[in-house]
């Protein structure tokens, strides 16, 4: 996940997890083209609808986008990508789900969450990789714009820059021959998880609770394996985080081993998620929120409510805090009131 420019210090999950495996997050633009489509085209199982007949789409124009359902940077992108599926019904719109976290790859999950969101447009499910390999992907959000002759017009990596890439869309469609109108922009409608951060204020990058590629974890004694009891240091200096009680960390996610087992963090942003998940045995577990030490009241997330209160019943990206103005730097912590629950990655906007 990529941010705007003046934010590229705040390098989300996708783009940590190349910029780790020392790969290049600017590739050169023009490395995908007709092989990548004829592996897109080769990808099951496809949700929302049925797979497009390659045989039919002489001639068509295609848009792929990469994403994955607990990303909050291509939840972002959704808006303007139904608004061009609405303003250009000739643009053949494709999604691609390649998972992050292995949660992602249950088709039970995927289908559920990708129902919820709407699109409206096929989507294939890229478990192996093989999709993202074939395009030379490096980012959740990422978008492919390919004219008729199957070549590469436009590719961008993370959020923004929309209206260069609906120029793309209608340079392409109206070379093809298939830009039926004058200018009909969609409706861009942007709620809850989707509406774009705000930059101003942002101050906090993305930050992983699992052992691989945890940073700025500020319990004393460092994230173990196994199973250890930590305490949260307060207050939390600004992008840290802590675990309270007993946990144990694994590769992916912290796994709660007590009552009341809490996560804090120190952040400045207007909004704060979090990934997780209920006990493995699919057991919903009751939480509560505290914005710096109380109840959030006119802060709280979509997921919870002034209390603080809400449930994990399913594994997803939860809204927690939406700070109305002014945006500042305060301390959050989530407790939770059965054991099991898992944490996988805040994230913030």
């Amino acid at each position: 996940m990529l941010m705007p420019p003046d934010r590229r210090h705040f390098i989300g999950a996708a783009a940590m997890t190349v910029a780790a495996a020392g790969l290049d997050l600017f590739p050169r633009a023009g490395a995908a083209g007709p092989e990548a489509l004829r592996a897109l085209w080769g990808g099951s199982p496809w949700l929302n609808a049925p797979r497009p007949d390659p045989a039919a789409l002489g001639g068509a124009v295609v848009a792929v986008q990469f994403g994955t359902f607990t990303c909050i940077n291509w939840l972002r992108t959704l808006p303007h990508v139904r608004a061009w599926t609405q303003a250009y019904p000739q643009l053949t719109m494709v999604g691609v789900h390649t998972p992050e976290f292995t949660f992602e790859r249950d088709l039970a999950h995927v289908r559920r969450s990708i129902a919820r969101l709407a699109l409206g447009y096929p989507m294939v499910v890229d478990n192996d990789y093989a999709i993202w390999r074939a395009f030379d992907n490096h980012s959740w959000p990422a978008l492919y714009v390919f004219g008729k002759d199957g070549q590469l017009r436009r590719r961008h990596f993370g959020e923004g820059e929309y209206d260069a890439s609906e120029r793309a869309i209608r340079d392409a469609l109206a070379e093809a021959g298939r830009l039926a109108s004058p200018s009909h922009p969609g409706q861009v409608v942007a709620e809850r998880f989707e509406l774009q951060a705000d930059w101003a204020s942002l101050q906090s990058p993305e930050m992983y609770l699992g052992r691989a590629r945890q940073q700025r974890f500020a319990s004393p004694g460092g994230l173990q394996r196994g199973r250890r009891t930590y305490t949260a240091p307060t207050p939390l200096a600004l992008n840290a985080w802590a675990l309270g009680g007993a946990w144990t960390a694994g590769p992916e996610a912290a796994v709660a081993q007590e009552r009341s087992a809490r996560v804090a963090c120190g952040f400045q942003a207007r909004d704060l998620h979090l990934v997780m998940a209920p006990a493995s045995d699919g057991t919903p577990i009751p939480f509560r929120v505290l914005l710096d030490g109380a109840p959030p009241g006119a802060a709280h997330g979509h997921d919870v409510d002034a209390a603080g209160d809400g449930v994990v019943s399913e594994p997803r990206l939860h809204q927690l805090i939406r700070q109305p103005q002014p945006i500042r730097a305060r301390q959050f912590a989530i407790e939770f009131a059965l054991p099991g629950a898992q944490v996988f990655s805040f994230t913030f906007g």
